[in-house]
């Protein structure tokens, strides 16, 4: 099996963990953190739902209006950024279509992609719903910050 891509994180790209032992206390802030970040979680999930939309509609809105550079993307870099299959993000953006909160046109420079991007209806939607999450954090900011690693005695 060859090797996967460097990671520029620093970390072993073999997913192998260090020799150094966790303390206590270490479990105790992956424990918090992975609570924080679950809480985080559920916020999202309920608070999308109440604006009629699912929570993998609010990431492909997320996704659309966060690409770097422009406001569209296509299916494939859409697949990439989300994680998800070339067709699970057709289904997706047809869905998302039909609650008229993105549209799909073809892409000039490429005959084979099509382009995606947000309607007026979903920008003012993710608009609501972005600065309901950006709160959220705010009000989270401790129980998200990132545990410290104490050193093994």
């Amino acid at each position: 099996m060859t090797p996967g891509p460097a990671r520029d994180d620093g970390r072993d790209p073999s997913g192998t963990a260090s020799e150094e032992p966790l303390t206590k206390e270490d479990f105790e802030a992956l424990a918090r953190f992975r609570s924080a970040i679950r809480r985080y979680l559920r916020f999202s999930e309920e608070t999308v739902r109440q604006h009629d939309v699912t929570p993998q509609q609010y990431q492909l809105l997320l996704a659309l209006k966060g690409f770097p550079g422009r406001e569209w993307a296509t299916v494939r870099e859409l697949a990439e950024r989300l994680q998800l299959r070339h067709h699970s993000v057709v289904e997706l953006v047809t869905r998302a279509q039909g609650q008229d909160l993105v549209a799909r046109a073809p892409d000039p420079d490429d005959r084979r992609a099509v382009r995606v991007t947000l309607t007026a209806r979903g920008d003012a939607l993710l608009g609501r719903l972005a600065a309901l999450h950006r709160d959220e954090l705010r009000r989270m900011d401790a129980a998200l910050t990132l545990p410290a690693w104490h050193e093994s005695a």
